[in-house]
């Protein structure tokens, strides 16, 4: 009895051992593929803010040089005129 005792906890307890490490590896992986989808989300959030910034810069550029043009569009048929 006491050689099937002995058999039973040298197989069960490094066996139980490695149930718990794969246990709480698999946990700390599923907590570093959160934060891994957290942070991609952030960054899309950030892209999606810069192109927004980025065309809107563009299109008040376009309306300036659109209003510069016009001004000296202006200023030359004056100059013309007055010739």
């Amino acid at each position: 009895m006491v050689d099937s005792t002995q058999t039973l906890l040298t197989v069960s307890i490094p066996t139980l051992a490695v149930l718990i490490g794969i246990l709480v590896n698999n946990s700390r992986l599923g907590d570093t593929n959160r934060r891994i989808d957290d942070t991609n989300q952030r960054i899309e959030g950030l892209r999606a803010d810069l192109s927004r910034q980025i065309n809107d810069t563009r299109e008040l550029l376009r309306s300036e040089f659109l209003r510069v043009e016009q001004v000296m569009g202006a200023r030359l048929k004056h100059l013309e005129e007055n010739r």
